[in-house]
């Protein structure tokens, strides 16, 4: 069905949940814990890598209020990883929950739980640790091969082939390339050589990390949690406390934002144990201040790009070789490292060869995990990064270099898993970009004739749409009595909208109003399964899910009113209110069908299917900057940015544009504000948004967003993601303004006022 023919889909509806958000009804993880909830506490080390000697716990039991204290002897000796990742997870099993070991500052060392918050901060205060402080490795360029050894343990186990040695502080190391790229580069006339460098990024979501925990009238074990990946959570808590999985259900309420973050189980397992433990309900609620130091933030990576190119500029080969710091522990680490090279490379049409290989390693800091983009975003600021210093190096102008080599519809992709580009409107994202912002009359820079240079840059991006050949999404409809629909999802809706724009889909295969659906959401005992939300996956994977079962449920509400009617299922039609027979023009409602099939009745009124691609369609986007730059001060103020992306058919466009306003402002941040600053020892010093700075309304200026659609013939009527791919553009696109405006090239993140000017001084003195 094509966009210009739907009733629904493509329409700018408002969200299921819009009223409740508004009016303030919205239940959050900390809204339903009862009051009488034991408040669960974590104490945390103050070194970056050390082995506890001994833990002194008796005057700490005796505080009034204190229920259980917790240390890594009353633990399960048993491995697992906190990555929410399908089954076997390629992140290594290499935490406890509270390990002798910490390894990093503000490590897990002991659980305290007690009836009052004053209560347990009391009783931290007279826990006596005392460590043996061993020498950290802070520098993840010299972590790999290093005498010193984060996991040196005999139960760290890698469950998938992903190149990880425990013995080398290797988490992942990989290749793949296609061609003799180094006979191809020396053949090149030019040649960019160069190194990027991103730092860790919090994504920083209102919502903190949370969870409440109780005991069932069955002894299972029922955990309340804000995350973005109930189904894993439930699988990771099995193995954590080492329990049948059978034993624990996983309940997400609303979710004040994820980012990713909430991909990692980051706060589960600590009052599921003391719940586990003592039989009473237990909540965690993090404060800012750990989300900010033991959390799961972006991974840190330095990024070795050469690309190199004829005289015309048809780019002949890119190579790129990408260092990640894993951190203290794996998750994420092997998975997000791929995309660094795999959704940056194959923007460009197929040079005669490329090569990507990585390693990621362990570091005693704070461990790292997903965060929108998930490694792309990282890849692609070096790799376009590169793509303008090409451009710079041959005179050209960086939209026509482009134009000139940019991936389009129909062309494979070898370094994308051999894919095709089925649908890919990125040249028609470039040249309305370019329209947009006025490209052609701002190109490379403005002087403002007040000490202000305002100079243009430009970026492209892609994604993907789920992880192919893993990811699955499952959906069940029913149609209950009045004929009223239930949609039941696995997918977590975590303020994106997911549970709209799945019901929009039932609404419109179903040819009924949204207000006839009655979304629920995810409950491990009674939702189907769904992987989670990440990997943008949800629009793609779980919306094709919907579209099967809505067609499995068509045919039953054919069958079932032929029945009533007494008629043959090929003599009907259902037009969403009624199935009508077509010979005679009798006909029975929706609604008295739903009504009938509640007694005498041998077979449920219901269906349920899956969904998983061998493919990964990959959104596009072009995006381009108009920066403002103090010659006196280096402070870059943002003027202008457009965005214009291609996600196949808009299913949505209000929801689509707010993920593309957000992800750009998210992707600003990351480009000149977000600083993750340690000290000598490993303490992290971003420890408040005092610290850690991240964008306002103020400072991301105007930004503009168009969408140019495709039509993913794989997809649910011709969709692709948008989850992720809006935050992947900013970064490349702000340096490249900057380098248009006052020649200075930054190559590490984030661009600060005091890298510009250090930048414009040192040219000033050369010149």
């Amino acid at each position: 069905m094509k966009p210009e023919n739907m009733r629904v889909v493509n329409h700018p509806v408002a969200k299921v949940d819009a009223q409740a958000l508004v009016t303030g009804k919205a239940v959050y993880t900390n809204d339903l814990a009862p009051s009488d909830c034991l408040v669960v506490k974590i104490v945390r080390s103050p070194h970056a890598h050390a082995l506890i000697r001994e833990i002194e716990t008796a005057r700490a039991e005796a505080v009034p209020g204190i229920e259980c204290i917790l240390t890594y002897k009353d633990c399960p000796d048993k491995r697992f990883t906190m990555a929410g990742q399908t089954f076997p997870e390629p992140s290594p099993y290499d935490r406890l929950i509270l390990d002798r070991r910490v390894r990093f500052v503000g490590d897990a060392a002991a659980i305290v739980a007690g009836t009052s918050e004053e209560a347990v901060k009391k009783a931290m205060k007279l826990i006596k640790i005392k460590y043996d402080v061993l020498e950290p490795i802070l520098d993840f360029r010299k972590a790999k091969d290093n005498e010193i050894l984060v996991h040196p343990e005999e139960n760290w186990k890698s469950l998938c082939p992903v190149g990880a040695d425990n013995k080398r502080n290797l988490c992942a190391h990989g290749v793949s390339e296609s061609g003799d790229v180094e006979a191809v580069l020396e053949s090149c006339d030019y040649v960019v050589d160069r190194v990027y460098h991103t730092k860790a990024n919090q994504q920083a979501m209102m919502e903190t990390f949370r969870t409440y925990t109780y005991l069932d009238a069955y002894g299972r074990l029922n955990v309340v949690s804000s995350t973005q990946v109930p189904f894993h959570v439930r699988r990771i808590l099995a193995n954590a406390l080492d329990i049948p999985k059978h034993k624990i259900r996983v309940i997400k309420p609303r979710i004040g934002g994820g980012f990713g973050a909430k991909q990692t189980s980051v706060s589960e397992v600590y009052p599921a144990i003391v719940t586990w433990k003592t039989g009473k309900p237990a909540k965690i609620l993090f404060t800012r201040e750990e989300s900010l130091t033991a959390s799961s933030p972006r991974h840190e990576m330095e990024m070795h790009v050469r690309v190199g190119a004829d005289k015309e500029g048809n780019i002949q080969a890119i190579d790129l070789y990408t260092l990640s710091n894993t951190g203290a522990f794996g998750e994420h680490g092997p998975t997000t490292v791929g995309l660094s090279g795999h959704k940056s490379i194959p923007l460009y049409a197929s040079p005669k060869a490329f090569r990507f290989s990585y390693d990621v390693v362990y570091t005693n800091v704070m461990s790292s995990g997903a965060y929108r983009g998930y490694g792309a975003t990282q890849g692609i600021f070096a790799v376009e990064s590169a793509v303008n210093e090409l451009a710079l190096g041959l005179g050209m102008d960086p939209t026509i270099l482009r134009e000139k080599n940019m991936v389009r519809e129909g062309m494979a992709m070898p370094a994308y898993y051999n894919e095709t580009a089925e649908s890919c409107a990125l040249d028609r994202c470039l040249a309305r970009a370019k329209e947009m912002i006025g490209w052609d009359e701002k190109y490379p820079c403005r002087d403002m004739g007040n000490g202000k240079v305002r100079g243009v840059g430009v970026a492209l991006a892609m994604q993907g749409s789920g992880i192919s050949s893993v990811d699955t999404g499952t959906v069940a409809i029913k149609i209950n009595d009045d004929g009223y629909y239930s949609l039941m999802i696995g997918a977590t809706d975590m303020g994106t909208g997911c549970d709209t724009i799945l019901t929009q889909m039932a609404a419109e295969c179903l040819d009924c109003e949204m207000d006839d659906i009655l979304v629920h959401g995810v409950d491990t005992d009674i939702s189907p399964y769904d992987c989670g939300s990440y990997a943008s996956s949800t629009t793609y994977v779980t919306g094709m899910a919907v579209v099967k079962t809505c067609e499995t449920l068509r045919k039953k509400i054919c069958e079932r009113g032929a029945g009533f009617l007494g008629c043959p299922v090929e003599d009907v039609e259902f037009d969403g209110e009624r199935v009508t027979n077509l010979k005679t023009g009798e006909f029975i409602t929706r609604k008295d069908i739903g009504n009938r099939v509640m007694s005498f009745n041998n077979e449920p009124l219901s269906a349920s299917e899956a969904f998983s691609s061998p493919t990964s369609p990959p959104p596009f986007m072009a995006g381009i900057a108009e920066v403002e730059i103090d010659k006196e001060t280096g402070v870059a103020e943002m003027i202008d940015y457009v965005a214009v992306v291609d996600c196949g058919t808009v299913v949505n466009p209000s929801l689509a544009r707010v993920q593309v306003e957000g992800g750009i402002a998210q992707g600003i941040g990351m480009a000149l504000f977000e600083d993750i600053v340690y000290n000598k020892k490993g303490k992290n010093y971003s420890n408040s948004f005092m610290q850690y700075k991240i964008p306002s309304r103020l400072d991301v200026g105007k930004i503009r967003v168009e969408f140019e659609s495709s039509y993913e013939p794989s997809g649910p009527f011709g969709a692709k993601s948008i989850g992720e791919i809006v935050i992947n553009t900013p970064s490349p696109a702000i340096s490249n303004a900057i380098q248009n405006a006052v020649n200075v090239t930054i190559r590490e993140l984030p661009m600060t006022a005091e890298k510009i000017y250090r930048g414009i001084r040192e040219k000033t003195e050369r010149e």
